[in-house]
């Protein structure tokens, strides 16, 4: 009986040359983009636990979040850049991965870079969105003069 050599999938032989990549070294980023993934994945299984608690277990639990919980709690800075870190964190951690998935299966260089933009692109629109809302929430409203309703705001 003879050995039979299977070649690998993705050996040389089996892509076009179009499709190859090219060789260029990228240094430290990968390295430094998997240990962010670790150390970004262990802070938000603390953050979104923490806000799991808060959220749903402390006071009266889930029948407690409305329009004035969330503005009751923004009201604290603490709160803000609690939440603001977990959006960042979040954001930048599934975008990462995102863009590892595109590395490893976009074969053409061209729909490799579009991916990314598109990726890239709307990651930076719900950073900033987000950040936005979070900084220039205002619970208490006036419109044309008039405070709108509201329990929470003060008359």
């Amino acid at each position: 009986m003879t050995a039979t050599q299977i070649q690998s999938p993705r050996s040389g032989s089996t892509v076009a040359p179009k499709y190859r990549r090219g060789g260029s070294s990228r240094g430290n980023f990968e390295m430094l983009a998997w240990l962010f993934m670790r150390l970004s994945g262990v802070v938000l299984v603390v953050l979104i636990f923490g806000h799991l608690f808060v959220n749903l277990l402390v006071g009266e639990g889930i029948h407690a979040i409305d329009f004035g919980f969330v503005a009751g709690k923004w009201a604290d800075p603490f709160w803000q850049f609690w939440d603001l870190a977990m959006l960042w964190l979040a954001m930048l951690h599934g975008t990462n991965g995102v863009r590892t998935i595109i590395n490893d299966y976009a074969e053409k260089d061209s729909t490799r870079f579009w991916l990314k933009m598109v990726l890239f692109s709307a990651a930076a629109v719900i950073i900033i969105l987000g950040t936005l809302v979070i900084f220039t929430f205002n619970p208490c409203p006036v419109v044309d003069g008039v405070q709108l309703p509201g329990g929470f705001c003060p008359a």
